[in-house]
């Protein structure tokens, strides 16, 4: 039998206000008081981040460009693969094609 599910949806004001009426489950002070080797600690303890190494140092922000619209064939088993990781699979594709042309402009610069 399927789990139910109950996704809910905030913005960040509806959130303040939760946690300002103390309707957060969250323990913020605890969390604050954490130092990074606590938090470091925690998130490899946790199963769903087991493995995944992700180098913040280089992060950047990006503003949304406009979208083309692309019709293209690919490997079954790559489509599945990116369909499988649930609702945004497009633009997790997106993500893959952008840091590989970031990298290959990078190296072709050098």
């Amino acid at each position: 039998m399927a789990r139910k599910q109950h996704i809910v949806n905030y913005t960040d004001k509806e959130l303040r206000a939760m946690q300002e009426r103390g309707e957060s489950k969250s323990n913020w002070a605890q969390a604050a008081a954490m130092t990074d080797a606590e938090i470091e600690a925690a998130i490899a303890s946790d199963p769903d981040e087991a493995g995944m190494v992700v180098d913040w140092s280089k992060a950047s922000i990006e503003l949304p460009q406009p979208k083309a619209v692309l019709n293209m064939r690919v490997d079954y088993d790559v489509m599945e693969f990116f369909r499988n990781q649930g609702k945004g699979y497009q633009t997790k594709i997106n993500a893959v094609l952008r840091s590989y042309v970031d990298q290959r402009m990078l190296h072709d610069r050098g």
